[in-house]
């Protein structure tokens, strides 16, 4: 039934992204890239929404709550300060400077290739670090909801995105990502308010009772792959598998206090009322200690909730493919209007997966055990409406997800490949669609081995590059007269670098203790502020470099749109 629902869900993307297609085929590389500046605020409002509205949103951010509590809520408020931020600081002045991306900023406001270059480089790296969880999702969802292998996800989204980005563009993409914001904010409220009304019939259950999480009735966990345990007190199991290197066919063992190894395949059957046990990497929290802020365990939970926050606000004016959403708008105070309205659709939303993760801590607790956190919205319906109401919530909200997967992917994909393509001598349309291969495929290649990490804590490294790199450029580059491209250069390069060091020893060697797990899982705080320093510094020591004719572009960055006549760059 469900694999039914899934086909049928995709069938229907399909046919929906033909007809896009048709009503809006770009006639121009203008209309690939900013849709001719011609799109509504309030369409590009919902298609801006829908841009944060990923798998870090869609599924991460319910699976946080379940494993980490309240305190991971400062990721979505992160993400709608950040908006307020952007509007603030950046918003009206990058859509007066007439420029369609934040190569073509770079370019116009410093007058260097170099920059522009060095720009380019780090689009790329926020975007490839964007498209990571997008994949990993994809293939977690068709796995959990049709037990396909993983691979069939990530063919599901390249087919998808790059069918999207070929035929349609900007336009295409705008249209598409407006209709697929109201598609999943209805993919993720309807099961929500189902399965709450299914809860309240059974409130003995509370998640914030101050006892460890238990299985409130007879679970069967299923092990997908080799996972260590371990185990806060005593609890018995029927296991079917390897526990420990032992094989056991259906024996009732007693597993001690401790750590233990369960191998791939493993199944265990736990007693309503037993102590959930945990993946090593997640915390042990009780339902008093998840329901508080700044107690999601770890060394340094203070620096870390701040260095998130931080990453999260900045980052958000720096991602591409938010920066360039507002270039389709049909002038700046419609800019303006656009990206105070996100923030209002982004609360809306964000109430739904904190509703998931605190079901599932109920619900799914095994969840906490196999550390999928990710899949905790996609198993919730089958846990409190098995049979046929579970298969339909199931496949409404898998719809929703890969609405989610495809919406984001095709953003990022449409960022990386302009800013690859305008790097290229006499780049246009056909540069464009290779830049697009070049940019989904890098991704493609790395998802394999990106291990356990979940979905949003991916999502919050490409927002930490992004905030030590692009977002001072753009700070300093709209407020501040004296930056020169050397400046920029320099703190760019030193900025992106120290961030994509973090991100890659933090994805690939493992989670650590003490302040270098801290540091290099969420570097932000630090980076930042030194980001900011060295294009300071290194403008005040260049400063004959300042381009020529900066009053005229800080004029015109400023000054309402029309007192500021001539559009050349």
């Amino acid at each position: 039934m469900i694999v039914l629902l899934v086909v049928t869900a995709l069938t229907v993307l399909v046919a929906v992204i033909g007809a896009v297609t048709l009503v809006g085929r770009p006639r121009s590389t203008t209309d690939f890239l900013v849709a001719s500046q011609a799109v509504p605020a309030l369409w590009n409002t919902s298609a801006l929404t829908s841009e944060f509205i990923s798998v870090a949103a869609f599924l991460g951010t319910a699976g946080l709550v379940l494993a980490y509590g309240i305190d991971m809520l400062w990721l979505p408020i992160g993400a709608a300060a950040g908006h307020v931020v952007l509007q603030a600081f950046v918003t009206a002045p990058l859509r007066r400077s007439g420029t369609f991306t934040l190569l073509d900023f770079a370019e116009w406001r410093l007058g260097s290739r170099v920059v522009q270059k060095t720009v380019s480089a780090c689009v790329c790296f926020i975007g490839w670090f964007y498209l990571l969880p997008q994949f990993q999702s994809a293939g977690v969802t068709l796995r959990v909801v049709a037990g396909l292998p993983v691979w069939v996800g990530w063919a599901v989204v390249v087919v998808v995105t790059l069918a999207i980005v070929f035929t349609g563009g900007m336009r295409s993409i705008t249209v598409m990502r407006a209709f697929r914001f109201w598609l999943k904010l209805v993919a993720v409220a309807i099961p929500a308010v189902a399965l709450v009304a299914v809860w309240h019939l059974d409130s003995d259950h509370d998640p914030s009772r101050p006892e460890s999480p238990y299985f409130v009735r007879d679970t069967t966990v299923a092990i997908d792959l080799d996972v260590a345990i371990r185990v806060p007190v005593g609890t018995g199991a029927e296991i079917a598998g390897v526990l420990d290197g032992e094989r056991y066919d259906g024996d009732h063992v007693v597993l001690e206090p401790g750590t233990h190894v369960l191998g791939e395949g493993t199944r265990l059957t736990f007693p309503a009322g037993a102590t959930v046990p945990h993946a090593t990497r997640l915390p042990l929290r009780s339902g008093d200690n998840w329901a508080m802020p700044f107690g999601r365990g770890g060394d340094h939970p203070l620096f870390t909730t701040y260095s998130v926050l931080i990453g999260m606000l900045l980052g958000t004016m720096g991602l591409p493919q938010v920066v360039v959403r507002f270039c389709p708008n049909t002038c700046g105070r419609a800019a303006r209007r656009t990206a105070a309205m996100v923030p209002a659709l982004l609360a809306l939303f964000c109430i739904f997966p904190t509703l998931y993760g605190a079901l599932g801590r109920l619900y799914a607790p095994g969840l906490l055990m196999t550390g999928d956190g990710d899949a905790t919205i996609l198993m919730l319906p089958h846990r409190l409406a098995p049979g046929l109401p579970g298969s339909l919530l199931t496949g409404l909200i898998a719809a929703g997800a890969f609405a989610a997967f495809t919406s984001a992917s095709c953003g990022i994909v449409v960022a990386i490949a302009g800013s690859i393509s305008q790097c290229v001598p006499r780049g246009g349309v056909r540069s464009f669609r290779i830049s697009a291969l070049i940019a989904i495929t890098v991704p493609l290649i790395l998802v394999a081995w990106i291990g356990p990490l979940g979905s949003a804590g991916l999502v919050t490294l490409a927002c930490a590059v992004s905030a030590c790199s692009l977002c001072p450029l753009l700070v300093l580059g709209v407020w501040w007269r004296r930056l020169t491209p050397v400046g920029a250069a320099a703190g760019l390069v030193v900025g992106c670098a120290l961030a994509v060091m973090a991100a890659l020893a933090h994805i690939f060697g493992g989670p650590r203790d003490g302040w270098s797990g801290a540091l290099l899982g969420q570097p932000t705080i630090v980076i930042v502020p030194f980001t900011f320093a060295v294009m300071v510094l290194v403008s005040l020591l260049t400063p004959l470099r300042v381009p020529a004719g900066v009053d005229r572009v800080m004029a015109r960055l400023h000054l309402p749109e029309e007192l500021t006549t001539d559009r050349s760059r």
